[in-house]
């Protein structure tokens, strides 16, 4: 391999080591000590309950693990968004598993904690998956109330969605571990099945004290709200626990027995590895960002046998699309070609730029998918649209109208994948976040922003000099590039994936290596879902 490829690798390797890093801090929850007193109680922690109940831990892909970094620091920090969400298999059944993390200000929510909770249900509906909660929470977290409670995708939500996915037939079981209070109380109860853990988990509207304080009545919380309370007296529970291990067994036997699934019936075949080696993405992908690479390479080191049938392959050029395998699944794959190309014309092309015949092919190749119901896997590494003159002449606007279009009503199941610059129109045309990827995930090398951090901070800088000067300040060489530099810092932190997954914009910042892993899990996921409406682009512009 040659010098290049090697400090590429190097780069990729060092961000990879850095995400491994991040993770491991974060699976602390909240920290080492409150986990201690976590067991001294005899409970286990959320992902301890998780790996117990799922048939292999290895097996699953976890959900928004870097919601919260950074944000509530003030109130102490909310790791993980203080709830862990994985999809895995339990009893041979993929499904979600939702489980609060009482390290973590005992659970409470915050705001980014119901954020993150709507999102497994959604997945949950979109793919029809079985959902198991594991519920250990001191319920909504009363400093941010207001940021949590009253508005249409706040905590009520949750309740909605559970009377929503009962009657869609979607599989609820929920395990009352620990704190279950006030509105939260409704979450298990509205699941098809309640158990709850004797001593340590309890259920009630109210708590002791606020009883105490409301009608004047003494009663302690055990016979208020607990395992015997809720299974022999008020009929509230189904099932009583000795333990955690017991509820995690009760809830293995009960998926053991769940009937087969209507299937989608999208095409697998038995899954072979790609033949180049998968490891060389990290060679090949440039440590920075502006660089050019041919985006055929990864994706023969992503897809089976490293096979790619490429459709209009000497068309629209800037955008790569064919039909592939991933781990067996039939796929077609959208991907932003990140190398200068010459077209046929003789014109330069560059890379990571939708031009209107790329956007044009990508319209019809999204169209083609939806009619075979093959599922979609973008991958995005994208500046955004061409602009000048030339482009507005041709129409820019209305080729990349028809291609937002074909994104936006397309039925077949999409993922996406945040190679690198996810920018502007170029992220919503790519299948960013708002046109309802299955699920999105980035690698530690995605930026995503209206645009690059250079770019923007120019504008932003022209701004202020501009404010500065009308106030008769005088903006020096030296002056200037203090604030380039303040803005640019500013900007970059921004333009991060993980400020992007700790707002959960991505579900996961995740090794290319385990790109495979993650599309597989998702098309299957998927299938759980038979496609009921025919695909209708509506009106376009021709």
């Amino acid at each position: 391999m040659d010098l290049e490829f090697n400090k590429n690798e190097d780069h990729n390797k060092l961000r990879l080591s850095d995400l491994n890093k991040r993770l491991a801090k974060i699976k602390l929850g909240g920290g080492q000590k409150r986990i201690d007193k976590h067991h001294a109680k005899g409970k286990m922690t959320a992902r301890e309950r998780i790996d117990y109940l799922v048939d292999d831990p290895k097996k699953c892909i976890e959900i928004a693990a870097f919601a919260g970094e950074g944000m509530y620091e003030e109130h102490g920090g909310c790791p993980s968004g203080g709830v862990v969400i994985k999809i895995g298999y339990v009893s041979g059944k993929q499904c979600l598993v939702v489980a609060n993390d009482a390290t973590v200000k005992a659970g409470a929510w915050f705001p980014i904690t119901g954020k993150k909770n709507l999102r497994a249900q959604e997945i949950a509906i979109e793919n029809k998956l079985p959902i198991i909660y594991l519920v250990d929470s001191a319920g909504v977290y009363l400093p941010m109330q207001d940021e949590i409670f009253p508005d249409k995708e706040h905590f009520g939500r949750i309740f909605r969605n559970n009377a929503v996915m009962s009657s869609m037939g979607i599989t609820q079981i929920s395990a009352v571990m620990g704190s279950c209070v006030a509105g939260g109380a409704y979450l298990p109860i509205m699941s098809d099945e309640a158990l709850i853990v004797d001593k340590t988990g309890s259920i009630f509207l109210a708590g002791s004290y606020l009883v105490k304080a409301a009608i004047g009545e003494t009663i302690d919380n055990e016979t208020l709200g607990g395992a015997t309370t809720h299974c022999e007296i008020s009929g509230v529970t189904d099932y009583k626990a000795k333990d955690d291990k017991d509820a995690l067994d009760t809830i293995k036997k009960l998926m053991d027995k769940i009937g087969d699934y209507t299937k989608a019936g999208f095409n697998r075949s038995e899954a072979a590895l790609p033949k180049e080696k998968q490891e060389e993405i990290y060679g090949i992908l440039p440590a920075s960002r502006a660089e050019q690479y041919d985006m055929r390479k990864i994706i023969h080191r992503l897809v089976d046998h490293s096979e790619f049938d490429e459709y209009k392959e000497g068309y629209g050029q800037s955008i790569l699309t064919g039909y592939a395998r991933i781990d067996g699944w039939a796929v077609g794959i959208v991907a932003n070609q990140r190398k200068l190309v010459k077209t046929k014309k003789g014109e330069m092309q560059f890379g990571g730029v939708i031009y209107s015949d790329s956007a044009d092919k990508a319209t019809r190749f999204i169209a083609n998918c939806n009619q075979k119901k093959i599922p979609l896997v973008f991958l995005q590494d994208v500046t955004g649209f061409m602009v000048g003159s030339k482009s507005e002449h041709g129409g820019i606007i209305k080729d990349g109208a028809k291609m937002v279009n074909a994104v936006s009503n397309s039925v077949v199941p999409k993922f996406t994948i945040i190679i690198g610059n996810s920018y502007g129109a170029g992220n919503y045309a790519m299948c960013g976040k708002a046109y309802d990827p299955r699920l999105i995930a980035a690698w530690p090398s995605a930026e995503l922003a209206v645009m690059s951090g250079n770019s923007a901070a120019k504008v932003l800088l022209q701004i202020e000099t501009a404010s500065l000067k009308k106030q008769g300040k005088e903006i020096t060489p030296e002056v200037e590039k203090e604030l380039y530099d303040r803005i640019k810092a500013r900007y970059d932190e921004q333009i991060s994936p993980y400020y992007a997954a700790s707002r959960i914009w991505t579900d996961a910042i995740i090794d290319p290596l385990d790109t495979r892993k993650w599309i597989s899990m998702g098309i299957e996921a998927a299938n759980h879902a038979p496609i009921e409406k025919p695909f209708n682009l509506g009106v376009i512009q021709t």
